[in-house]
């Protein structure tokens, strides 16, 4: 059995909550910042709590304020945060100091961390990737267009021996998710548009995806 571990991004419906608690990722996420997938706190609250326990809630962020950001976290309806912006290391260690954590229990399903996410046009952006201070890195496609989730692959031969575990994004789909896990050897793999029909999840498409890896 892989261990590969699956995120599925850009939840917002509680047909999309449903379609993950039927197949479990390991990850899921909601976008906060700008985007044709955006939800609002009030509406990721609402996700969150229908999410099967043992899925952990991601938050993707674009430049946001970290006191906003930590609050998700603090307020549990989110646990990792996911960093598509400028954010640097003075924005990360902040933000580790302002997420609490008194009563959380040590557990996988419990974790709490920050993901820093890296756009790869060219080999500088990985060893650029391997210096920040968090704890995950997210390798995804650089566009001028977005700061992510633009559903195109980049350039695998670039990644070089990552110093942390990372998520490989970019045009992550079922069609290409085992040559991908094979060739780079990612810690998570990370789907999105990948995993829609005319824009919205669709339960076969994220079945088969998350199937596939599994029994790979």
């Amino acid at each position: 059995m892989s261990t590969t571990k699956i995120k599925i991004c850009g939840l917002r419906r509680l047909e999309d909550v449903k379609y993950v608690n039927n197949y479990k990722p390991d990850y899921v996420g909601f976008v906060f910042a700008k985007s044709k997938r955006q939800v609002t706190k009030e509406l990721a609250e609402k996700l969150k709590n229908a999410l099967a326990p043992g899925i952990i809630p991601v938050g993707v962020f674009v430049n946001q304020p970290v006191e906003w950001v930590a609050d998700l976290v603090n307020r549990d309806i989110i646990q990792c945060a996911q960093l598509h912006g400028d954010e640097d290391d003075e924005y990360i260690a902040k933000l580790r100091a302002l997420i609490s954590k008194k009563d959380i229990v040590s557990t996988p399903d419990r974790e709490r961390g920050i993901i820093k996410a890296v756009r790869v046009k060219e080999l500088a952006d990985i060893e650029r990737a391997n210096l920040y201070d968090c704890d995950y890195i997210l390798l995804d496609t650089f566009s001028v267009e977005c700061e992510g989730g633009n559903g195109k692959t980049f350039d695998w031969s670039m990644i070089k021996k990552m110093n942390k575990p990372f998520f490989l994004a970019g045009g992550i789909n079922e069609s290409n998710v085992l040559q991908a896990i094979e060739y780079v050897k990612p810690y998570a793999v990370d789907a999105s548009s990948g995993l829609e029909t005319d824009g919205y999840k669709d339960e076969m498409k994220i079945k088969r995806f998350v199937e596939k890896i599994r029994i790979a």
